[in-house]
């Protein structure tokens, strides 16, 4: 997939059937707009794009990184990723505007796919309706997509970012279609983890939204290999006890013990897939005690993954 950092950077695209929308999570409803995008495209020999917004239009936490976000939509086969910075000027462009000046005039548009309820333009005054009355004009045909539920709740990102900040990590992936993950940068740490027997690779995630405190089972995406191991995520509060820690006992730290795995991959991208929440997060009486309760956890963690 190539990706196109401001309008001014496209340059002439063949037949465009574009799918216009934030997609952040790409979950169910996304898919089924994206994934229709790029069937269209195979139809009439045409070229898939997304036209995708960052930051977040609606100063929302974001699901996902624009990083993220831009590899699953590259996994469902589309052609082209154009990122706008969501800017103060961007935000002011009239509804009528940039219909006419980007999505004709710029990209050329053959079809424009958008959810029923996308909303663009200066003070969101741009709908489906107007899309298809000026698409008329302008050449090319609007189709709006409706909201999917599952078992009768209407999937939205937010459902699904509340979903995995409360470790309801099961829910979330049945609306995402796909297990919860997050992507981040491995850096160093403290190794209390190789103290404890257990060293673990420390993340630093992209602007994620992270899930609930506690242990989980997980799998491990590093340079096209998959891994397994056991997920860490809280603030640590037995190793802050009187410690050199507790400068950093608030914070939240993500880390990943990977099995059977003894390579340095500092400043490596990484993937964490949940499989699911062994326990919440807790405080030990000791470094002793909780070295044991680690060792249970990953025996357990062994268990689900085999």
């Amino acid at each position: 997939m190539k990706i196109i950092y401001g309008i001014n950077n496209i340059k002439k695209l063949r037949k465009p059937v574009i799918a216009i929308g934030v997609f952040d999570g790409v979950h169910r409803g996304h898919r089924e707009v994206l994934e229709a995008a790029v069937n269209k495209a195979h139809e009439i020999g045409g070229e898939s794009v997304v036209l995708t917004f960052w930051p977040h239009p609606q100063k929302e936490e974001s699901l996902y990184s624009l990083e993220h976000r831009e590899r699953l939509i590259a996994e469902l086969g589309i052609d082209v990723c154009v990122v706008i910075n969501f800017s103060r000027h961007f935000a002011e462009i009239k509804a009528e505007d940039f219909i006419k000046d980007i999505l004709a005039d710029k990209i050329g548009a053959a079809y424009a796919y958008v959810g029923r309820n996308f909303r663009f333009g200066e003070k969101a005054k741009g709908d489906l309706a107007l899309l298809q009355k000026l698409g008329k004009v302008y050449g090319f045909r609007a189709r709006g997509f409706n909201i999917i539920k599952v078992r009768g709740v209407a999937i939205s990102s937010t459902l699904i970012r509340k979903l995995i900040k409360q470790g309801k990590i099961k829910e979330a992936e049945r609306l995402l279609a796909r297990p919860v993950s997050i992507l981040g940068t491995v850096i160093k740490g403290t190794k209390i983890g190789r103290i404890l027997g257990f060293p673990t690779a420390n993340i630093n995630p992209h602007h994620e939204v992270i899930p609930a405190g506690g242990i989980y089972a997980v799998r491990i995406f590093l340079d096209n290999h998959k891994f397994k191991g056991a997920c860490y995520i809280g603030t640590r509060p037995t190793i802050g006890m009187g410690s050199r820690e507790e400068s950093i006992e608030k914070k939240t730290s993500v880390e990943v013990y990977i099995f059977d795995f003894h390579k340095k991959i500092y400043g490596k991208y990484l993937e964490i897939r949940f499989v699911k929440r062994i326990r919440p997060d807790k405080k030990f009486p000791s470094l002793a005690i909780l070295a044991k309760q680690i060792k249970k956890d990953v025996t357990r963690v062994e268990k689900i993954l085999s």
